[in-house]
């Protein structure tokens, strides 16, 4: 079992969350999956995500993956 989730530990969660968005990104834009991180990794949504007292890392792979698709959309 993780235990408490913070700002200390929070970084073993997002390899997994990124490993999600990244495989919706390409098979949704038809991007490469270089492309794909780079732009999650740009991205407003991840410096959210990266922030424990956000709880953006509680959020699931399709609400994270909706707002970092609108988020692109406003871009």
């Amino acid at each position: 079992m993780i235990g408490e989730i913070n700002q200390g530990n929070l970084y073993l969660l997002l390899p997994s969350k990124v490993g999600w968005l990244s495989g919706m990104l390409v098979d949704d834009c038809g991007i490469s999956l270089t492309e794909a991180i780079k732009r999650i990794y740009s991205s407003e949504t991840y410096k959210l995500l990266e922030r424990e007292d956000t709880k953006f890392w509680h959020w699931s792979p399709v609400d994270l993956y909706n707002n970092l698709r609108g988020e692109l959309r406003r871009a």
